[in-house]
């Protein structure tokens, strides 16, 4: 049967049909009919832009809101404690002589007044040319700066004088992000709580220059020897410029660094220029040469006694009660009792006569070892005038001056003034024969070979001191009341410190070491004293009994409420009846004139003193010399030296040509005296009192001798003349050597 076709055109499939009109749900639309490509993209742009736009401005605020937020929060801090610091400044007596400096840091802050505006000009050119407009931040130098860096030109800073000030002053050299925000908050603040006059002043108090010099008066003293307020233009220039980099401009440390410094000099002086601070013609003009440096001393300042001085200051100031911190850094001005003159006498004088080389038995050899020190004290006041340690205190820091020795003899006007306050006289007699020998067979010799030299049994305490007879004064010691004690006592009253400090007994230093007042042989000076002390003590016989206290401060003005003022207020002090004190005077003047140190009498002026030998016992038992001294006094002034070795109880003898008090002591006390006294008035002594009491002991009247013998004569009328009477000091035995001396404990006397 045959198929019918339905009605109608018969469908055909394309072939060439689409994927996507298929998808379309058989649309078959043409390309270009639909949205644009770039409309839409161009519609996420805009949206992602807004949306940018959103969170920048929210970033914005949020930043704002950090800045004042941390602004607000930040606090400007203590400053660091070094920085707030100013140099103790100490002076000679006269207090304008820099004599040396205590510091955590030299520095001594001026007003801005006092610094010329030649000096502001300069390191405002050189630092900050924005300084007086800026905020405390320069935007347009930090963007400069970060340019510059970064297509590797020179590195540049980026920081303001405000910065500059603020990170030396409160915070640390750290180079991280965190500290520059701090440092840029907090010169924001500082410039708006202070003025920029003030911040520039605190600027140029504080920057470090170099040389060890903190801010610009320390800096023109340690580069040009003035006063900031004495700077001229070309030397405020020069401290403008090395304040950027003190050790590669500093023209001390060579060629290279000098012409660092001219470069960066013109560059500080044209900026003046630009400022219109300066004409162009003077910067031009200024700009040729470097000013002139003066030669600065290299040598540490502590060099040759100046360690010395500062140390006693420093140690006086300690016992008035000054701390380390006020020392240190208050910025003190401390004015001594030194004068250039007596410690340059006292140094010259000890060089001049000091042997420069010494005996070791066998051959001459440099001995290093030998100390010579002397001490210079002012009669009437107790001021130290002057002093030599015995070395350069970089060598060795020991001062002799003040360690001192063993003092043999010099402690004989102490024995002398004890027994005259005790009612014996000048004329008294004493035994001078050697030896003499206590109940319990100790025995005491005078100087001189075998038993040592008799003086006869009859001889007078003027006799005895003029020949420093040893058995003399210790008999003399014996017929007092308790002698060591009471000779104890007047040392102290005089001016030696006792063994154990006492307030009672000022002194440099406040102690005396082996000093006691049960010591039987106290008289012969087994004690060792510091020379300082022994001047003040002879300085006190030589003032008519009055003790001054030995000092070294005169005052110190505190400037500023860091520490109070102080002045040196101590009235003298009668420790011996005047006219004890006139007859122990008249008897050191004979020790002078006619006794062991007549070397002495090349001063040409009224003088009186005491020469000292110690001995010590030997290991063989033997005896050894270990100090040799003259203490002596004008009415003026007293010097005290001393000779020991090593460590002070070396053996001197064989060591040094003539170990005795009145050579190489005596003839150094001369040459300081000389010094000293020159342009002096000439001055004289009281005369002696030839004071007389009931003494605590018979037997020491003056000697009278016998009657003489009647003669037979051819003529039955006696003689109209009579028959001289002998002596009443019997002419002693001939000494070996023209300077005999006491010796320290009971051996005799080494020959020379």
């Amino acid at each position: 049967m045959a198929k019918r076709r339905a009605s109608g055109p018969a469908v055909t499939k394309s072939p060439t049909r689409t994927r996507a009109a298929a998808s379309s749900g058989g649309s078959s639309k043409k390309p270009g009919k639909s949205a644009p490509a770039k409309g839409r993209w161009k519609r996420r742009i805009l949206k992602t832009f807004a949306w940018l736009t959103v969170l920048g401005l929210l970033g914005v605020i949020f930043a704002a809101g950090a800045f004042v937020y941390v602004y607000n929060k930040t606090e400007i801090p203590d400053p660091n404690s070094e920085f707030l610091t100013q140099t103790t400044q100490v002076f000679y007596a006269d207090g304008k002589t820099p004599l040396g400096t205590f510091a955590t840091q030299d520095r001594e802050s001026i007003p801005l007044k006092k610094m010329p505006q030649t000096l502001q000009d300069a390191v405002v050119s050189a630092e900050d040319r924005t300084f007086w407009t800026n905020k405390g931040i320069d935007p347009k130098g930090i963007i400069r700066a970060a340019f510059n860096n970064a297509k590797g030109g020179s590195v540049q800073g980026a920081s303001t004088i405000t910065q500059q000030y603020v990170k030396i002053l409160y915070l640390t050299s750290e180079r991280s992000l965190q500290r520059k925000v701090k440092e840029a908050m907090l010169s924001l603040k500082l410039q708006r709580e202070y003025s920029k006059q003030e911040i520039l002043e605190g600027y140029l108090n504080t920057i470090y220059f170099g040389r060890g010099a903190y801010g610009v008066q320390a800096a023109a003293q340690a580069y040009f020897q003035v006063d900031a307020k004495d700077l001229d233009l070309q030397q405020s220039a020069v401290l403008a410029s090395v304040l950027n980099n003190p050790t590669a401009f500093d023209p001390a440390n060579g060629k290279d660094a000098k012409l660092r410094l001219k470069e960066r000099y013109a560059y500080v002086l044209d900026g003046m220029a630009q400022m219109g601070n300066l004409s162009q013609a003077d910067a031009d003009e200024a700009a040729k040469h470097l000013p002139d440096f003066p030669k600065i001393e290299v040598s540490s300042k502590n060099g040759g006694q100046n360690g010395f001085m500062l140390a006693l200051v420093r140690e006086e100031l300690h016992t008035l009660g000054y701390t380390d911190q006020q020392i240190d850094g208050g910025g003190l001005k401390v004015t001594t009792t030194f004068t250039k003159e007596a410690m340059r006498a006292a140094r010259q004088g000890v060089v001049s006569q000091r042997p420069t080389t010494t005996y070791d038995g066998q051959g001459k050899i440099n001995d290093k070892n030998l100390h010579a020190a002397a001490a210079t004290v002012q009669v009437g006041t107790g001021a130290l005038l002057g002093f030599y340690g015995g070395q350069n205190f970089l060598q060795s820091q020991i001062n002799w001056a003040v360690a001192g020795g063993m003092v043999g003899s010099t402690m004989k006007p102490f024995t002398l003034a004890a027994a005259l306050e005790q009612g014996f006289a000048l004329k008294d007699t004493f035994e001078g024969n050697s030896p003499y020998v206590f109940p319990d067979g100790l025995e005491v010799k005078n100087e001189g070979a075998g038993d040592g030299n008799d003086y006869g049994s009859h001889v007078t305490a003027t006799k005895a001191l003029e020949e420093s007879i040893n058995t003399a004064f210790i008999d003399m010691s014996v017929s007092m009341d308790d002698g060591p004690a009471a000779i104890d006592k007047m040392a102290n009253e005089l001016g030696v410190p006792p063994a154990k400090a006492n307030d009672k007994y000022p002194g440099i230093p406040s102690t005396s070491r082996d000093l006691s007042p049960d010591d039987t042989l106290i008289t012969l000076g087994k004690a060792r004293i510091s020379p300082i002390n022994m001047a003040n003590a002879y300085a006190s016989i030589a003032s008519g009994g009055e003790r001054a206290q030995v000092h070294v401060i005169q005052s110190v003005d505190a400037r500023s409420d860091v520490a109070d003022d102080y002045t040196f207020k101590s009235p003298t002090k009668r420790v011996l009846d005047k006219d004890i004190a006139a007859d122990v005077s008249y008897a050191m003047q004979q020790v002078v004139d006619v006794g062991t140190g007549t070397a002495a009498k090349e001063l040409a002026r009224p003088a009186g003193g005491k020469t000292g030998t110690a001995t010590k016992e030997a290991a063989n038992g033997g005896s050894v010399v270990s100090s040799a001294w003259f203490v002596g006094f004008t009415p003026q002034i007293s010097t005290a030296v001393m000779y020991v070795r090593g460590d002070g109880d070396d053996q001197l003898d064989t060591w040094l040509p003539s170990y005795f008090g009145g050579s190489y002591p005596a003839r150094t006390w001369t040459a300081i005296m000389k010094a000293d006294m020159e342009g002096l008035p000439v001055e004289e002594f009281p005369p002696p009192a030839y004071v007389d009491g009931e003494a605590p002991s018979n037997g020491h009247d003056p000697y009278t001798p016998p009657p003489p013998k009647p003669t037979k004569t051819k003529t039955k009328t006696p003689s109209d003349t009579p028959t001289p009477t002998p002596s009443d000091t019997p002419t002693p035995t001939p000494t070996p050597d023209p300077d005999p001396d006491a010796i320290g404990q009971r051996f005799p006397q080494r020959e020379p």
